[in-house]
């Protein structure tokens, strides 16, 4: 693997500017002032390579992002997602090729590089907070995926980094930038259905604890590079990390060591809109009550409204229920009760909520006037945090009451437990 050996120089340029076929990306400091090189476009650095990634690939380039890093523990993934990029700025110049995709196995070495604006953290769950917490102190603006963290902790810990170290952080929660889940939220927080009684999330369940069997590592795969911070050694198997042929999301998701299952897959796009929807994204829920046999849950926030958590698979949705109608909404499908609200204009002297029609774009705006983008760090912990309790009180198969304050069960020795996870030490934040 390569790493940040890659410098391109004046030379570099002089070439470029002479129309020979392969072309490079020029550092702002090489040019000097007064000129509007490619490398004043911000500059990314993606940590992370699988499935979700090439996705987010596609849309920062849509918006103009310069793609110039690729890190993953994987070299075929890494390899390839770095001649996806090089092809892509080579058709847009019309050259027959393009060397500017700089290739990292190890993320720190990434972070060390002083062209690259923000970082894209694509990785499991299990790796967010040491990655954002280490690229915020190395001065990186941060796009994270969903869910935010494994822990809550880990989660608190990003929040405090971010603010420490004045960076720019977006969650991607993209739903806060569509507009049927605009429309329910401001229809929601203006009254249109009455006073919310109940709010049903219908999403996955827990995780389950690890049962995979053993199998052969792949060539170009660094496994314990990619087991990262966890304490506990897990042997590999595919369906962990699937190869580039694979035709399956990575199931990480479903094991309680790297994922939160379907809580925290979906339930951080759904959970989100209803703490949206319940202006509640600077606090939570405060008692949760899980349903007979672990079929259910009941989350009570402290102004008396109840949320309930129906583990389903299949059309993922947030339905509100107030003393005069109803909202159930899911992406691309809108319904209302009375059904005529679907269509409502809302007025400019009501309540409106951050006007997003771009995640991506929402980011790279909010990098260049340093202010919160529409899903700052704090939002997308507090989002966290509530599938989190639910994993936890799926998990202890009881009652609990927690304090978003202080964010801390009540009197629960063995819940507060739960909060954290034992971090190797290399790794610890």
């Amino acid at each position: 693997m390569t790493d940040s050996s890659y410098r391109p120089n004046r030379r570099t340029f002089i070439k470029q500017a002479a129309g020979l076929a392969t072309f490079y990306i020029v550092p702002r400091h090489v040019l000097g002032r007064g000129f509007l090189a490619p490398s004043d476009q911000i500059s990314l650095g993606f940590i992370g390579l699988g499935r979700q990634a090439n996705g987010l690939r596609g849309q920062f380039l849509k918006n103009e992002a310069r793609v110039m890093a690729a890190c993953d523990v994987d070299k075929t993934k890494v390899t390839a997602f770095s001649e996806a990029v090089n092809k892509h700025y080579a058709e847009k110049a019309d050259k027959s090729a393009y060397k500017g995709c700089q290739s990292y196995d190890d993320f720190r070495n990434l972070l060390q590089n002083k062209d690259i604006d923000a970082v894209v953290i694509a990785t499991p769950d299990h790796w967010h907070s040491a990655i954002a917490i280490a690229a915020a102190k190395a001065g990186k603006d941060i796009y994270c995926e969903k869910p935010l963290s494994l822990t809550i902790q880990e989660g608190r810990d990003m929040v405090k980094a971010t603010r420490k170290y004045k960076r720019v952080f977006q969650t991607g929660n993209m739903q806060r930038s569509w507009p049927e889940f605009r429309q329910a939220v401001e229809l929601v927080r203006n009254g249109y259905i009455g006073q919310i009684k109940t709010v049903n999330v219908n999403v996955g369940g827990p995780p389950r604890d690890f049962d995979l069997a053993a199998e052969t590592i792949p060539a170009g795969l660094n496994w314990d590079a990619w087991l990262g911070p966890n304490t506990i050694e897990r042997p590999y198997n595919n369906v962990l990390n699937p190869s580039l042929t694979d035709t399956f999301w990575g199931k990480w998701r479903d094991i309680r060591d790297f994922g939160g299952g379907g809580m925290t897959d979906w339930g951080a796009h759904m959970f989100d809109i209803a703490q949206w929807g319940l202006d509640m994204d600077n606090s939570g829920p405060t008692e949760l009550v899980p349903g007979k046999e672990g079929k259910g849950l009941v989350y009570r926030y402290a102004n008396g409204i109840e949320m309930n958590h129906t583990p389903v698979e299949g059309f993922q949705f947030c339905q509100f229920i107030g003393s005069e109608g109803e909202i159930k909404v899911g992406r691309k499908n809108l319904t209302t009760t009375p059904a005529s609200l679907k269509d409502k204009i809302i007025g400019e002297t009501e309540k409106r909520v951050y006007f997003s029609d771009n995640h991506y774009k929402d980011f790279l705006d909010a990098i260049r006037s340093r202010k919160n983008p529409i899903s700052d760090v704090e939002v997308g912990h507090r989002t966290a945090s509530v599938c989190t309790l639910g994993n936890i009180a799926y998990q202890l198969g009881r009652p609990l009451r927690w304090n978003p304050e202080k964010e801390q069960f009540v009197n629960d020795a063995d819940a507060n437990k739960l909060l954290s996870r034992p971090i190797r030490t290399k790794w610890t934040v």
